[in-house]
């Protein structure tokens, strides 16, 4: 079964171009996984420290391969001090 994924991250402003750095980085890495159909990065027109990934992948395995991944692992060493709050996860199904 495919596994839909949206997630909602929202940066401290004074951090915002190092968090974007990191995300961008995710997104290059991110795409070359076996299990990634889709990975794309957007960022919000009106709040341009809010980040939205949307996300499909082949199965539940390989969204958990993706997640020990190095580059995702930079990516929670920044939660704490340069977001305003943990990222909202949505993981679903189509239906």
């Amino acid at each position: 079964m495919k596994i839909h994924l949206t997630a909602v991250i929202k940066t401290k402003e004074e951090h915002q171009s190092e968090v974007l750095e990191v995300l961008q980085n995710m997104v290059k890495e991110t795409r070359k996984e076996e299990s990634c159909e889709l990975y794309n990065l957007h960022q919000g027109i009106e709040d341009k420290n809010q980040f939205v990934f949307y996300e499909i992948w082949k199965s539940e395995e390989g969204l958990a391969q993706h997640n020990q991944q190095p580059y995702i692992q930079a990516f929670g060493a920044l939660v704490d001090e340069k977001l305003q709050e943990k990222p909202q996860i949505y993981i679903t199904q189509l239906i």
